[in-house]
């Protein structure tokens, strides 16, 4: 492929990324407002965040978490946010004794505590191990919210609340879904600060 050639897939790239982005502003606004506002009210009653994912999904889970322990924009208390995709040690021990499939149910039970709130990060939504976290996490009254992509697989009808991305490239999913995080820590560092809580 020679350099016009790859400035015609970048410029194609991006404008799939911008028309993908300007339809979810319009299809999910409400829906990543209602998560904001679910988020605040998990932080102002004392519990905690809990994300989860595979893969580059899971880089997208430890990622959100360090903007709310640490911060994103604004300068405020850290907030309390765990990743359950960092620990070699866990993961590789409950995968090794309980099976993958058990790798995030596991550390839902350790962790979780009702009124926490477990973010799942997935383009199928088909993850057999996110979709045992979601049955731990119901059973341990967590509040579940679920980012995803295509037609949102078996988790969009096994969570609290899906924010399906309406698309089937995985990239552009992934893209979305980190965009609507950092949205939704924006919105609640907004929140906070507008009743002074810093």
């Amino acid at each position: 492929m020679g350099r016009a050639g790859m400035r015609d897939t970048i410029d194609s790239y991006f404008q799939r990324l911008a028309e993908l982005a300007r339809v979810t502003a319009t299809e999910l606004s409400e829906e990543i407002v209602g998560v904001a506002e679910l988020t605040l009210t998990t932080i102002r009653g004392g519990h905690k965040l809990l994300f989860c994912g595979n893969g580059g999904s899971a880089a997208d889970a430890q990622h959100l978490a360090a903007e709310y322990v640490v911060r994103f924009q604004d300068e405020r208390r850290p907030l309390p946010a765990i990743a359950l995709t960092t620990d070699t040690s866990i993961l590789t021990a409950a995968s090794n004794d309980y099976g993958y499939d058990e790798v995030f149910a596991r550390q839902v039970r350790a962790l979780g505590t009702p009124g926490d709130l477990l973010f799942l990060h997935s383009t199928s939504g088909r993850s057999p191990n996110l979709i045992r976290a979601t049955e731990v996490a119901r059973e341990l009254g967590l509040t579940t919210v679920a980012l995803l992509a295509r037609d949102g697989g078996t988790l969009r009808e096994s969570v609290d609340q899906a924010l399906v991305v309406p698309t089937d490239r995985v990239a552009h999913a992934q893209e979305i879904h980190l965009a609507i995080g950092h949205l939704i820590c924006s919105l609640v560092e907004a929140g906070l600060s507008g009743e002074g809580e810093r």
